[in-house]
């Protein structure tokens, strides 16, 4: 097939995979051989960078657009009118390793619609992982897409060529999924994710007793949900998401806030623009829970249900739970001092590495580098005064956003300052 077609599919299949954000950097460990090329690094892979100053590591690419399914918040839905492409395995194989050799990219994530059947596409995304790591001896990192109703073989497989694996949830709720996708259901999604989880967890098992057994997406495996599509609340989506972490035991789920791509449908929301302060809000709180120790029903109550979009969650609890603050930075324990708004995971373990030198005060604290402007309101040390009992919830959360408001812009103010400072002058007019 000539070039030119070539570079007419990849223009289609590469922006078709914009949609799907369940990727991220590697994750994984895989060493080169002695003749091959590429390795994957846990460190992740950042090599090439777009116009407007966002990472490119991996080659992000669809197989097909074309899809038998017909789901309303699809952009490739079958019923829609739009060009269509679909790459031969070959073609995926020489553009990854044309585009490894050049330097753009250093690892693949393979996508698709399903094209014939489950079992039809997902052979092919095997056969493309295959055929790198045994014709190219390629070492490089490799995340797939699983996909649902394919057979237990191919999904077994796909784990053992690729580093990662991805089996999109789509829709939080089975209900909602099925009202917009009527072909597709929740069980049948959550089989494969259970086959991998197994299949990662027999592989360590399998590992500790022969050093040279093959590895099984020794990067684990991910999800990506669709936040706004339809009405479920931000507390449904963290509880699922928490659930998800401790039964599958997954490395990341995924927020893609919906966007308005097949607006005609009336199953769908009104909107004209993607929620993305609402999806920053639940990778936040996806953060907590990862690295912050906070429990789901923690996060969100009932009462409660939705997350505050003008505060990150953690201030959010703070200010729900007023009563568990101030905390005596030198006397709580490590879960406490994670729960303090300014503080971070590393200067958590800072605080509790050098009070046991000696006891901290504020100055101490603005060394470990937490940030004081938000934490004085929640902490009491040697010198520092309890402040939280003069302020009631509402009006401190007005006090913190107007100053963190008022910080922003005497940032940007020093920002321009600069610019207009080293601003070449122009030339006269004539």
């Amino acid at each position: 097939m000539s070039n030119e077609n070539v570079h007419k599919k990849l223009n289609i299949l590469a922006d078709a995979a914009k949609y799907d954000v369940s990727c991220a950097s590697s994750g994984s460990n895989r060493k080169n051989t002695s003749k091959g090329i590429g390795s994957g690094v846990a460190c992740g892979i950042c090599h090439s960078f777009t116009e407007d100053g966002r990472c490119v590591s991996l080659f992000k690419i669809l197989m097909t657009n074309n899809c038998i399914y017909d789901c309303a918040y699809c952009v490739n839905r079958r019923s829609n009118d739009k060009p269509r492409a679909t790459f031969t395995v070959k073609e995926i194989v020489d553009l990854t390793i044309g585009f490894y050799r050049r330097n753009y990219i250093e690892g693949l994530f393979l996508s698709s619609g399903v094209i014939k059947s489950p079992d039809f596409t997902m052979e092919r995304m095997v056969l493309v992982a295959k055929k790198l790591r045994l014709e190219e001896n390629y070492n490089g990192y490799i995340h797939l897409k699983a996909i649902p109703g394919a057979s237990p073989q191919l999904v077994q497989e796909a784990g053992l060529w690729a580093d990662r694996l991805s089996v999109n949830l789509e829709i939080p709720t089975n209900t909602n999924l099925k009202l917009l996708a009527p072909e597709k259901n929740h069980p049948e999604i959550l089989s494969p994710m259970t086959q991998i989880r197994n299949g990662i967890l027999a592989n360590k098992e399998e590992r500790k007793k022969f050093r040279r057994a093959p590895k099984f997406a020794p990067a684990g495996q991910s999800t990506q949900m669709i936040i706004g599509a339809t009405p479920e609340t931000d507390r449904q989506i963290i509880l699922l998401s928490s659930g998800l972490y401790r039964t599958q035991n997954l490395k990341r789920v995924y927020f893609s806030g919906y966007l308005p791509v097949n607006q005609n449908d009336k199953r769908l929301p009104a909107i004209t623009r993607p929620p993305l302060v609402r999806e920053n809000r639940l990778y936040q709180s996806d953060w907590l829970m990862r690295f912050y120790k906070f429990k789901a029903e923690e996060i969100l109550t009932e009462d409660q249900p939705f997350l505050d979009l003008e505060v990150d969650p953690k201030l959010g609890f703070a200010l729900r739970n007023m009563d568990q603050f101030p905390v005596d930075i030198n006397r709580a324990d490590y879960e406490m001092i994670l729960r303090i708004p300014g503080i971070g995971v590393q200067s958590a373990q800072k605080i509790i590495m050098a009070r046991r030198h000696r006891k901290l005060n504020s100055m101490h604290l603005k060394k470990i580098g937490i940030v004081m402007k938000r934490a004085k309101y929640f902490i009491t040390c040697n010198e520092l005064p309890v402040s939280t009992t003069d302020w009631a919830p509402e009006r401190l959360k007005r006090k913190i956003i107007s100053e963190s408001l008022t910080k922003n812009r005497k940032l940007l103010d020093t920002q321009l300052s600069l610019f207009n400072d080293f601003k070449p002058a122009l030339p006269p007019l004539h």
